[in-house]
């Protein structure tokens, strides 16, 4: 594997992780989507778009 592989992979595993620690803590992720969107996921599958990032009413 080359570089850029590898640090795919680590990536990849470094938000399934994630999702596992949010699933097992009762919370959610915080990610920014491939159109830009930056959104929270719930362990139960559910997505809701932040629109404003940085308000505290996103908290």
């Amino acid at each position: 594997m080359d570089i850029f592989q590898d640090l795919q992979k680590l990536i990849k595993l470094t938000g399934d992780r994630a999702k596992l620690d949010a699933k097992a803590n009762g919370t959610y992720i915080v990610y920014k989507t491939e159109s830009g969107r930056i959104v929270k996921e719930f362990a139960n599958g559910d997505i809701q778009t932040i629109t404003n990032p940085g308000s505290p009413s996103n908290e």
